[in-house]
């Protein structure tokens, strides 16, 4: 039986380990349909499952790996058909199920969205659970109401991948974005991929005061804690917020005045068990009018073998930008 390179993930002394292995077929897990992975991506949910340092993992050992893209190979669920090129991502990819850094796969089909006109299997795991998230706060931030006429959105943590996508989509939608970073070496890059102005992180100060001045029509927030608290007291009247990340913490302290005496939204983004019929009408914007302008600024690339370092960089908050992974 023909045998394939995955990077899997161990427990070994109590402790999670990622290494590169030989597997076959036969080692994955079950699942209606078997893909030919052509690329996968790295997110900090994979960092953190391939080096321990979160308890992100559920079941040992497991092919890492929250996303891919490539052609089927077989199905057993009459939707996919071998020659098929798909997309997966989220659900139990690469956590409790084997996911996209081996050059095979085999997922439910419930799991596998076609891929959509006016996208390449590069180009999909150039997004990968981080564009779809950017592409589902915009989304869902303008059904609640945004519109580029409303003033200013402001991008928080704004070189992560998610954020960096909001940025470069926001922009070429017409809105006027402010990009927040704490790296004064990256002002440059997110005026390139879209940033009408870009601020400091300690532009955006936490206040002790329950209400500040609203300066925000809309926020996109990837860092939690202080950060997003000090976003709800600086909304504009009927402000929204998008909530999609806790690099900062995952404790909000703040008040309820900003949610009723100005109306502020905070939207929770779920990326990972969204309903099929909203991750497939995502997944064609993200095909046409959400479709970044700027994947060459905001991508680079890496093979398996160079995950570890990878991953090392990203925990140290020093990555840029997304990562894609070339399996084939």
């Amino acid at each position: 039986m023909e045998k394939f390179k995955a990077y899997r993930i161990f427990e070994e002394n109590g402790k999670a380990r990622g290494r590169l292995v030989e597997m076959t077929l036969d080692e994955l897990d079950a699942g209606a349909v078997v893909i030919k992975t052509a690329y996968s991506s790295v997110n900090f949910k994979d960092a953190l499952a391939g080096t321990g340092t979160g308890k992100i993992v559920r079941r040992y050992p497991c092919v890492g790996g929250i996303d891919l893209s490539g052609t089927v190979v077989s199905s057993n669920d009459s939707r996919f058909k071998a020659g098929e090129e798909v997309i997966c991502t989220s659900y139990d990819m690469g956590t409790g199920h084997d996911g996209g850094y081996g050059s095979y796969a085999r997922v439910p089909a419930d799991w596998v969205v076609p891929l959509p006109p006016g996208l390449t299997l590069f180009e999909a795991m150039a997004l990968g659970t981080a564009g779809y998230t950017s592409a589902l706060g915009v989304h869902l931030l303008e059904q609640n109401g945004m519109m580029p006429d409303n003033g200013k959105v402001v991008v928080n943590g704004a070189t992560g991948g998610c954020a960096s996508f909001a940025i470069d989509m926001l922009a070429g939608l017409g809105y006027k974005v402010t990009a927040i970073t704490g790296k004064a070496s990256e002002h440059a890059y997110l005026k390139n991929i879209g940033a009408a102005e870009v601020l400091a992180r300690d532009g955006l100060k936490p206040s002790m005061r329950p209400l500040g001045k609203g300066v925000w029509a809309a926020a996109f927030d990837s860092v939690g804690g202080e950060q997003l608290s000090a976003l709800t007291r600086s909304m504009q009247p009927y402000g929204l917020i998008a909530s999609f990340g806790n690099a900062g913490g995952i404790e909000l302290n703040t008040t309820v005045l900003p949610f009723i005496l100005r109306g502020v939204r905070l939207i929770g983004i779920d990326s990972a068990y969204t309903p099929m019929d909203i991750r497939c009408c995502v997944w064609q914007r993200l095909a046409t009018d959400l479709k970044p302008r700027h994947f060459k600024r905001i991508v680079q690339t890496v093979t398996l073998d160079q995950l570890p370092a990878i991953f090392d960089t990203m925990l140290k908050q020093q990555a840029k930008g997304r990562i894609v992974v070339t399996i084939q």
